[in-house]
């Protein structure tokens, strides 16, 4: 299975803006967050094709997982 994955904002610091990661089987966006090593508290927002999502969502081959982090402002 084939998941691009995008990462905004601070998740990007040390890691990468966008990545495609091949996996054996399908994973749940929390199977998928575990992978790439980013602690829960760092995402705010799961989007899979442009959809908001939760962190059980089952991904299939081709989909494009973008995580958030928490943004503040006002």
């Amino acid at each position: 299975m084939e998941l691009t994955v995008k990462l905004f904002a601070t998740l990007r610091h040390g890691r990468f803006k966008e990545q495609v990661i091949e996996f054996d089987t399908e994973i749940t966006v929390d199977q998928a967050i575990k992978f790439l090593a980013i602690p829960e508290e760092e995402i705010s927002l799961i989007m899979v094709n442009g959809i908001l999502v939760n962190k059980v969502h089952m991904l299939k081959d081709g989909d494009t997982l973008a995580l958030f982090p928490p943004i503040g402002g006002g």
